[in-house]
């Protein structure tokens, strides 16, 4: 029998939309995976996943009615556990061919092969290839085991005594291969050719399919379903883009809710409504956040990104009258608009400082404190780097908006919406006249939320950005909530992230010279003074800023190499020097000196880690005896204080670059100098020698790090 194309379709209720994408995939790749792992499908198999609103379905090409039989040669066991002395099998090896249906005449058809040290029994069998009823009930079974459903629901199955867990009740499954239906069962369902079209604009219901292969055109003409996920998203961008264009608008771009209209729609049509102009006098992130997190609509901008009265709903039925439909969806907008216009309206009718006591009643943490402590503690932290950066004039306004960086917390519009912290701060702080570089910090000190965000767009927001990072590391870090794996519920390793992109925004402004450095110890120990209430220890310090050097080696190992980002990151530089010092390490490795130099720093450096007592870096002129220590101590002495000069400038590219040209005394030392001599002082100043030029080799980087 040739092998025919398959088709799986399971009919359930509404799933939910948030994961319907994923649920698909999920059925379909597993249906094939194990299919092809029973040897029903073949290497040219190709599979096709459908998912709509209330179906799950998969369109496998290349299938196989029957698996082709297996030989293999299965190990029994140990040849001196199968057989006695005289050869003879043993009553163990007797039961173990009774499982196969054989006896003791199979004997003298075993193999003995070597199984690791031991020799071992084998027997040639042959296994017969899966029906693909029994191959696909074990695909489907193990699908549904397998689907990533985030809530299980128990429902009742039609006898009203079975119950059976799934995401939503089941009621359809289709299984043919070609024309025929494999007789398959799940959930209670037996499989047939028969299911459902749209609710209400199916011309044909119940629908029967034809074959596999007439599935999804079956539904999109008799059924009235686009039942690809990907086609049906298409369709509605293509859509969207349409109507908006006839407008001269373009509708917002957001992923995640196209993704979700695509998981409630199973035919789209889309439709423009609009609202009154006098809702636009709300900040448009309050009216954008409505419509597509309680709505589901695409707002419409014009072309200075400005949102407008209009915006597109994406229907699931398509009268020849939508004005029903239209009507319907902008009554339904109408009082959502009107909450959003009237929290604006009532925030504004109170200080945000004025909000500051009722910080003190939300909590932050129970080890913490509240948001109100917390406030203060970022205060500080934010003052002292704004005095770092900037002097009085900053640190006065990082303090201004690290006071009130919170308040909108406790205001009517980000009660209902909470993405909007920091957003409505900023609009509430225009409002009350304050400083413009205040205001946008207040929203700006959240960035960056996430990889692609955007960083704080002035100084005050980079200072209260990095002290509200500071102090939630120092603080999550104190009490022990330190991340574990892919645990991070608190989502410190992004306020890592955040910390690093605020303090590259800073190197990247040219405003503070070459060898400019970011002292974030003494940030994380201001952050530290605050908590002292809370006993958070002192070594919590070199955690949190280990734990942002990890975050920083994440991201540039990958690209730079494991040895090169290694070598700077273990010296625990400022971070903000860290890209600039591998860059040089990157220049330095290119150096024909270099593999000598880096191998020479790596023996000098196990040399000084075997010496017990303290070596220091200090070489007497009068104890150096042999030529060779004679010309390092010259050479080094020559180059030490032009490294160092050009190391103090920041331009570290050619602090190293001056290094290469201690390639032949420093090989020359060790051909003809014995380290260890028997004159304690001398051995001493050797050593010292050696010191000196390992500091001298690894203040831009641990050299010895690039040592093979």
């Amino acid at each position: 029998m040739s092998p025919e194309n398959l088709l799986v379709e399971l009919f359930v209720e509404e799933l939910p939309p948030k994961v319907l994408k994923n649920l698909g995939e999920a059925f379909s790749s597993v249906l094939a995976d194990t299919l092809k792992n029973q040897g029903l499908s073949s290497e040219n198999s190709l599979t096709t996943t459908f998912a709509s609103p209330r179906r799950l379905a998969a369109h496998i090409t290349n299938i196989a009615a029957v698996a082709v039989d297996k030989q293999i040669s299965q190990k029994l066991m140990p040849v001196k556990v199968g057989l006695d002395a005289n050869g003879n099998p043993t009553p163990a090896l007797l039961k173990r061919l009774g499982g196969f249906n054989l006896d003791a005449s199979a004997v003298s058809q075993l193999k003995r092969e070597m199984d690791g040290k031991n020799e071992a029994l084998f027997l040639d069998i042959t296994i017969k290839g899966a029906t693909l009823s029994d191959g696909l009930q074990n695909a489907i079974n193990e699908a549904l085991a397998k689907l990533p459903i985030p809530k299980v629901m128990t429902y009742q199955l039609a006898d009203g005594w079975t119950s059976v867990n799934f995401v939503r009740p089941a009621h359809g499954l289709v299984a043919l291969h070609g024309q025929d239906i494999v007789n398959i069962s799940v959930l209670g369902l037996t499989s047939t050719n028969v299911t459902y079209g749209h609710r209400f604009e199916a011309s044909v219901s119940p629908l029967v399919i034809k074959n596999a292969d007439t599935y999804a055109e079956q539904l999109k003409t008799e059924g009235a379903v686009i039942a690809s996920f990907e086609e049906r998203r298409n369709e509605i961008t293509r859509q969207l883009s349409a109507a908006a264009t006839k407008l001269d608008l373009k509708p917002i771009e957001d992923d995640a809710l196209l993704d979700e209209v695509t998981a409630l729609v199973e035919r789209p049509n889309v439709l423009v409504g609009e609202f009154e102009t006098e809702y636009l006098e709300v900040p448009q992130e309050c009216l954008i956040l409505t419509m597509k997190a309680n709505q589901k609509y695409f707002p419409l901008l014009d072309s200075n990104n400005n949102l407008t009265n209009q915006f597109l709903i994406v229907s699931n039925i398509s009268p020849n009258d939508p004005s029903a439909v239209i009507g319907g969806n902008e009554r339904v907008v109408r009082p959502r608009l009107a909450d959003a216009k009237f929290f604006f309206d009532q925030d504004r009718k109170k200080t945000l400082e004025s909000r500051l006591e009722s910080l003190n009643k939300v909590v932050y943490h129970n080890k913490l404190g509240s948001q109100g402590e917390r406030t203060q503690r970022v205060r500080a932290i934010a003052q002292a780097i704004g005095q770092q950066l900037g002097g009085d004039d900053l640190a006065a306004k990082a303090d201004k908006a690290a006071l009130l960086a919170k308040a909108d917390l406790v205001t009517d519009m980000v009660g209902e919406f909470p993405e909007l912290q920091g957003i409505m701060g900023r609009y509430y702080a225009q409002h009350e006249g304050l400083d413009n570089d205040v205001a946008f910090a207040i929203e700006d000190h959240y960035k960056p939320r996430f990889a692609e965000d955007n960083l704080p767009r002035n100084l005050t927001g980079i200072c209260v950005a990095l002290a509200d990072k500071l102090e939630t590391l120092v603080g999550m870090f104190g009490i022990g909530n330190i991340p574990t794996g892919d645990k991070d519920p608190f989502a410190l390793r992004r306020h890592a992230l955040g910390v690093i992109g605020c303090i590259e925004a800073l190197d990247s402004s040219n405003k503070f010279g070459a060898n400019f450095k970011v002292d974030i110890i003494s940030w994380l120990n201001i952050a530290l003074a605050q908590l002292k209430k809370f006993e958070v220890p002192q070594v919590t310090i070199d955690l949190v800023y280990d734990f942002i050097l990890e975050r920083r080696w994440n991201q540039l190992a990958p690209l730079f190499g494991i040895e090169i980002v290694g070598s700077v990151i273990t010296i625990r530089p400022p971070i903000n020097q860290i890209m600039k010092r591998v860059n040089a390490v990157l220049a330095f490795n290119k150096l024909l000196e270099a593999p000598a130099l880096a191998a020479a720093n790596k023996r000098i450096g196990n040399i000084l880690k075997k010496v017990e007592a303290e070596v220091k870096a200090e070489v007497n002129t009068n104890l150096l005896q042999e030529p060779a220590e004679i010309a390092l101590n010259e050479a080094l002495s020559k180059v030490k204080p032009e490294a160092d000069k050009l190391f103090e400038a920041g331009d570290y590219i050619a602090s190293l670059k001056s290094l290469a040209s201690l390639k032949a005394p420093v090989d020359a030392f060790f051909n003809n100098v014995m380290v260890n001599a028997d004159d304690p002082a001398l051995k001493a100043n050797r050593l010292g020698l050696l010191a000196t030029l390992h500091t001298a080799m690894n203040r831009v980087a641990d050299l010895s790090k690039l040592a093979s």
